[in-house]
């Protein structure tokens, strides 16, 4: 008998390569499909309290006119938390770049000027908050809360608390084509998916998204790699800037009006939104379409709280019971940590 014959035979374990397709994509996306689900059960809930409400489409298309700007800000927050960093200016960033884009319209620019100043506002906005926090290396937490603050006094000092009434643009070809709708269905959510869908494009079949992830993962390790951190990080808060003022603009063009406190609603709720989405705190990993799905998630709590017959007193009870129940399931959902 051989020696061969005598030794133990390895042990062969199922190779998940015999996975199925499906099998696959559950696996790599549990995320956004467990937030997918939750939506889905919060809908359904909200249905069976209210059906006559929840089952008529006008409901739906009355949350997908501001919905596109939760999204719109999601998309790059996602891309900064994932790189292990935070922004907690975005929503005067908003504020800022909606007014600039309100005082060039009583200017009686062009529109497209306009939207052209509130973009290089949001730039300059993102690539300031960038450099405080890779070059001057403050922490991201107190540099871009330090700015909030400066942002929104700006806008104060600035305005005097009036607002800047933007009417002549309503109903004109260039409000219909960015805010109009569609047999009732609201323009501008048509906007808010594309956005996400370039945002999940660079995060998931681009470069930039992988180095993001590189980075939140493992600084060091990035840098060994050949990634400029510094640059990508800033990239990524410039990133943060540009998509502040789309929805600077889309805000001042929904209400026809600018107003000092532009943005201000928007700091909790998509933080909440990235988070609910499955995008941990720690960095390295994250979701563009979970975050996505997580705005829609915030965006009906209000909605179906009201329509189930409860005041409004309920709401921040439930968006933090929805947000601590959402990270439990991703807690006991996702692959990997780090500790």
């Amino acid at each position: 008998m051989s020696v061969s014959e005598n030794a133990p035979q390895p042990v062969v374990l199922p190779s998940r390569q015999s996975d199925s397709p499906l099998t696959k994509f559950i696996r790599g996306n549990r995320r956004p499909i467990s937030a997918l689900v939750f939506f889905v059960v919060l809908i359904a809930c909200f249905t069976a309290a209210n059906p006559r409400l929840f089952t008529n489409p006008q409901i739906y298309n009355a949350v997908f006119v501001s919905l596109p700007i939760s999204i719109i800000l999601v998309v790059p927050l996602v891309f900064i938390v994932t790189a292990g960093e935070i922004d907690l200016s975005f929503p005067s960033v908003v504020g800022i770049c909606a007014w600039a884009f309100a005082a060039g319209t009583r200017a009686n620019w062009n529109p497209f000027l306009c939207v052209a100043a509130a973009l290089l506002v949001g730039v300059i906005s993102g690539l300031v908050n960038g450099l405080l926090v890779t070059r001057v290396r403050l922490s991201s937490l107190v540099a871009t809360l330090g700015m909030n603050f400066l942002l929104r006094g700006m806008i104060h000092i600035g305005n005097q608390g009036y607002g800047i009434s933007v009417t002549q643009l309503r109903d004109t070809p260039f409000s219909n084509f960015f805010i109009g709708d569609i047999n009732g269905f609201p323009v501008q959510m048509i906007w808010g998916t594309l956005f996400a869908a370039i945002g999940w494009l660079l995060f998931s079949r681009h470069r930039f998204g992988a180095q993001i992830a590189v980075i939140g993962d493992n600084r060091d390790s990035a840098k060994e790699m050949g990634i400029n951190v510094e640059r990508v990080k800033t990239m990524a808060y410039v990133y943060m800037g540009i998509a502040a003022a789309v929805a600077g603009v889309f805000s001042t063009l929904i209400n026809s009006t600018f107003y000092p406190t532009t943005g201000d609603g928007y700091l909790l709720a998509v933080l909440a939104a990235v988070f609910v989405g499955g995008t941990p705190t720690w960095g390295g990993v994250g979701t563009v379409v979970g975050g996505v799905i997580g705005a829609f998630i915030v965006g009906f709590i209000e909605t179906g709280i009201i329509a189930s017959g409860l005041t409004g007193y309920y709401t921040q009870f439930f968006y933090g019971l929805i947000i601590i129940l959402s990270l439990i399931s991703h807690r006991f959902n996702q692959g990997r940590y780090r500790y």
